[in-house]
């Protein structure tokens, strides 16, 4: 169930760059996400976990955060590594924030720790999404 969308190299090499600063002292399961806007920017974030667990952040949110205090408010591309050996969806939560700011044709590449790759639209990853349109 894979998109036919190509990745964009740079930002799965950005997504790889941060996942080793993940603070993941518990699980020992590193996140890195990056995420493209249409303006072409690149925003990254890892997951950071707490003594008081699960009261922790995902790599995701993080990134939407770093995007968010930029300034910018869309998301037209995003890349997720874990230390899976399969490619890291985002969890339930993320694919909601996500969704939040990117539009249902946003792909999600998905990265494994050896590198394989899965990519899904937003609307793959959460159908029938809760948006602003439910609350008109």
């Amino acid at each position: 169930m894979s998109s036919p969308f190509a990745p964009d190299e740079t930002l799965i090499d950005a997504a790889k760059a941060i996942q080793d600063k993940a603070y993941a002292p518990y699980s020992n399961f590193k996140v890195g996400a990056a995420i493209r806007t249409p303006s072409g920017e690149v925003f990254t974030g890892v997951n950071v976990e707490n003594a008081a667990y699960p009261e922790g952040t995902c790599a995701e949110a993080g990134a939407i955060a770093a995007m968010i205090a930029a300034g910018q408010v869309k998301i037209a591309e995003v890349a997720v590594i874990g230390s899976s050996a399969d490619p890291t969806p985002p969890c339930g939560g993320c694919r909601q924030k996500l969704r939040e700011f990117g539009g249902a044709d946003v792909p999600v590449t998905m990265i494994s720790r050896s590198g394989v790759t899965l990519t899904m639209t937003l609307d793959q990853l959460l159908p029938g999404a809760f948006s602003t349109e439910f609350m008109d």
